[in-house]
């Protein structure tokens, strides 16, 4: 079980590994990195956008708007959370799962509510679980 946080309230080295990721890379490698472990599908649920615009994201033709980069850099930390503990596998079918902790809504349908610190908290929930 990987503790995410420590008595000082500093979260886990996983934390910050997902957060420096999150925060390293390119929107256009974020957008990729996420398109090929949640698929297309998944992924314009959580920014609400069509294949297309994902698309245009994923090969730098188009920069996504701030809120779409932003929700875009929250699930992949989320996402990193979820893959330090378990399979990509498993992560992308979190994000699909209705989710006790999120009021039975799925970890996607909220982050595209705007509801990132709920779902990272869930993620970090389960992680803490095994």
């Amino acid at each position: 079980m990987i503790n995410t946080s420590t008595g000082d309230g500093s979260r886990s080295g996983a934390d910050r590994a997902a957060h420096e990721r999150s925060v390293g890379l390119s929107v256009t490698e974020i957008a990729a990195m996420l398109q090929a472990q949640l698929g297309q599908v998944l992924l314009g649920v959580i920014v609400g956008k069509n294949a297309r615009t994902l698309a245009r994201w994923t090969h730098a033709t188009v920069r996504p708007p701030h809120a779409s980069e932003k929700l875009l850099r929250d699930t992949f930390q989320v996402f990193e959370i979820l893959i330090s503990v378990h399979s990509p596998e498993v992560a992308r079918a979190w994000f699909m799962g209705m989710n006790p902790e999120l009021g039975d809504a799925s970890p996607a349908e909220a982050l595209s509510e705007g509801r990132s610190r709920e779902v990272m908290a869930a993620a970090r929930s389960y992680v803490a679980a095994g």
